[in-house]
């Protein structure tokens, strides 16, 4: 029953932390580039005023359209969940593996996908269409590169992977570790819509590809939308954490170790948050037929990664 308890505080830690990270991020960028910004709650209270709006189904909208915001919310929570965030003595230890959690990343991809489809809308079809192309050379990096860090476990467990680390700094600060880790980072960049990939920020109709998708959504359904959009970006960056930041992560369900962990974590992602946002201000969106060209070259890292950790096996 504990484990299950953590695997349910995970979750709960992602969502709430998820806005927060989003007004951390801009507040970060506003001052960077010398403007006041917004507050930093201030994702939190338009979700809140999104919650009690009566979301609008377009006339031509199916099925698809109505049941993705649900099934983007509770693929991304059931990955915060099952990730090994805080602890590696999750529930689904041995189940929830790199497969599985890269399944479900792309399961809330394709779903989003087909609600732009499903709306009969140019600007649905152009987002999905690109989200697509996108995903189909991202989900092979994300793939590529925490596989290399599973060569030496002998395991595709998250939690294998990260109990290995900790336990031993040098499967991380390796020439494999390096690898996997630039090609992670060029992927997560692009499985959550962010420059130089994508653009959150804009609606211009040569750039938008996630903002494309979601334009007919209104209300509870957008909000739901937005809310998974943010908690996918802080599983990203807590991927990232945790397979090249192992330390701190609990071993053991001990309370005390556990809210260690727990605060850690939030140290780890809002830190990579906050580069990311720097990184952000120095940085341009790249022409839409660059990023297969960009995405290309992370696969080639997360490849060069699998091919270093078997030679050094």
């Amino acid at each position: 029953m504990a484990a299950y308890a953590v695997a349910a505080g995970q979750a709960v830690l992602v969502a709430a932390l998820a806005p927060w990270l989003l007004g951390w991020m801009r507040a970060v960028r506003a001052r960077l580039e010398g403007r006041a910004g917004g507050r930093f709650g201030q994702p939190w209270r338009d979700l809140r005023k999104q919650l009690r709006k009566e979301p609008i189904t377009p006339a031509d909208a199916g099925v698809f359209f109505v049941a993705a915001p649900p099934v983007l919310m509770a693929t991304s929570l059931l990955i915060a969940g099952a990730a090994p965030y805080v602890s590696t003595r999750g529930p689904l230890s041995g189940v929830a593996d790199l497969v599985v959690v890269v399944g479900l990343l792309l399961l809330g991809t394709v779903a989003l996908a087909l609600a732009g489809l499903d709306t009969g809308t140019a600007f649905g079809g152009m987002g999905a269409s690109r989200e697509m192309t996108i995903a189909a050379l991202v989900e092979p990096t994300l793939l590529l590169a925490v596989f290399a860090l599973s060569t030496r476990v002998g395991s595709t467990d998250l939690a294998a992977i990260v109990a290995a680390g900790a336990a031993d700094p040098a499967r991380v600060i390796s020439p494999v570790g390096a690898l996997a880790a630039a090609a992670l980072a060029v992927a997560v960049l692009a499985e959550s819509g962010r420059l130089p990939v994508d653009n959150p920020s804009t609606h211009l109709e040569l750039t938008m590809v996630h903002e494309a998708m979601v334009l007919e959504y209104a209300g509870r359904d957008l909000a739901l939308v937005e809310w998974a959009a943010a908690m996918r970006l802080s599983i990203l960056l807590g991927l990232l954490a945790t397979l090249f930041l192992p330390w701190g992560v609990a071993t053991s369900l001990h309370p005390a170790a556990l809210a260690g962990a727990t605060a850690l974590f939030a140290v780890k992602v809002f830190a990579l948050g906050g580069l990311l946002a720097a990184g952000e201000v120095f940085l341009a969106k790249v022409r839409l037929f660059r990023v297969p060209e960009l995405l290309a070259g992370s696969f080639v890292l997360g490849l060069l990664a699998v091919l270093t950790a078997s030679v050094l096996a």
